[in-house]
């Protein structure tokens, strides 16, 4: 049965979101600070943990660092709507998705659903093809189509594209876009990684001005719609 951490301070909210979730088949415990997160992930190993940033004592974005040392297993934020800025923190400190309070069941479902299939599926680094909807990347061969007609792109594109098809569904910020492609000491601007974007969504979007596939998550950074 599939486990998944709940921390939040406030038993109003995590109270009727265990029973939610022990309705839906999960197995659950909860935390209500950060102290005692760290020492439950330790103990009973959960395969998600639901983390709410606004904790006493240990921040939630410090509960998230210290697991992410620890484990790989997924964890969604449970943010307010005003702590953006927390939320890139978080994604950075390498946290899979958020949800912003207040949610719906049904979202919150959705998002766990989603990121423990992503989790259980096949690890996509030991495939050097990866694919999302018309678009079909051969990492070994270099080539990229898009509804079977290839699409030449350069370097930098490339390797945009690759890291965002390899987290298909999941937000990942200008930050760690790049870091990982141009480097953690790279020191111009976030203009080149949004052109290279806009070049990116010129060949693989139907109407680019309109991107349904490279979205954009205002305040965050990008993400492909899986």
């Amino acid at each position: 049965m599939t486990k998944i951490l709940i921390v939040d301070d406030e038993p109003a909210l995590s109270e009727p979101l265990e029973f939610l979730l022990q309705r839906e088949g999960y197995e659950t415990s909860v935390a209500a600070d950060g102290v005692t997160a760290l020492s439950k992930f330790d103990a009973e190993n959960p395969d998600l943990v639901l983390l709410d940033l606004m904790l006493p004592g240990l921040s939630g974005t410090e509960v998230c660092r210290q697991v992410r040392t620890r484990s790989n297993a997924p964890i969604i934020m449970l943010t307010a709507k005003d702590s953006e800025v927390d939320i890139v923190v978080g994604l950075e400190l390498g946290a899979d998705d958020y949800v912003t309070k207040p949610y719906s069941t049904r979202e919150l479902l959705a998002r766990i659903r989603a990121v423990l299939r992503r989790r259980t599926e096949d690890d996509p680094a030991d495939s050097g093809i990866l694919q999302v909807g018309g678009i079909r990347m051969d990492v070994e061969r270099h080539t990229v189509s898009v509804d079977g007609s290839e699409t030449p792109m350069p370097l930098k594109e490339f390797e945009l594209l690759e890291l965002l098809l390899r987290n298909a569904g999941r937000v990942l910020t200008r930050g760690q876009l790049i870091d990982r492609v141009w480097g953690s000491d790279y020191f111009g601007d976030t203009k080149t990684l949004d052109v290279h974007i806009k070049r990116i969504r010129s060949k693989i979007e139907r109407v680019p001005s309109t991107p349904e596939i490279l979205v954009t998550v205002r305040g965050l950074g990008y993400r492909i719609e899986a």
